[in-house]
C-alpha cells in the first residue's frame, strides 16, 4: 500500500509540473478580411488566412521563441508587423488594432 501511495503522490507531482505549450490566435478587429503570417525563428510558417472582420481565429499550437506576425489586410497596401516572444504555459493573441494605418498588438493570458 505504501508503495501504490508513493507512486500516486509521484505521479501527481510530475502532472502538476506539465507545461502546456504555447498556442497562437489572431482577432481581427477590422471590418474587412485578412491574411496574417506567423514566422517563427526557426521552422515552418503557419498562416492564418481569410480572418473576417470582428472574428478571432481558432488557435494553433507552436513551440516556445521569438516569433513574428505579419498582416495583409485586404483593402490595404499596408503589412503591420509584429515580434514577440512566446512561452509554455501562454495563449497569445495577434490582434489587429482598428487604426489608420492598422496596427498589431500581442495580448498574451495564462493557459
Amino acid at each position: 500500500m505504501k508503495r501504490i501511495a508513493v507512486f500516486l503522490g509521484l505521479l501527481l507531482l510530475v502532472a502538476a509540473c506539465s507545461e502546456e505549450d504555447p498556442s497562437i490566435r489572431v482577432r481581427n478587429d477590422l471590418e474587412v478580411k485578412a491574411n496574417v503570417q506567423i514566422k517563427p525563428g526557426v521552422g515552418n510558417t503557419i498562416n492564418i488566412n481569410d480572418v473576417a472582420g470582428g472574428t478571432i481565429s481558432p488557435e494553433f499550437n507552436v513551440l516556445e521563441g521569438k516569433w513574428t506576425a505579419a498582416a495583409s489586410i485586404q483593402t490595404g497596401s499596408d503589412t503591420p508587423e509584429i515580434v514577440f516572444d512566446v512561452k509554455n504555459d501562454y495563449r497569445y493573441t495577434v490582434v489587429i488594432v482598428n487604426t489608420d494605418p492598422p496596427v498589431l498588438q500581442v495580448q498574451s493570458e495564462q493557459k
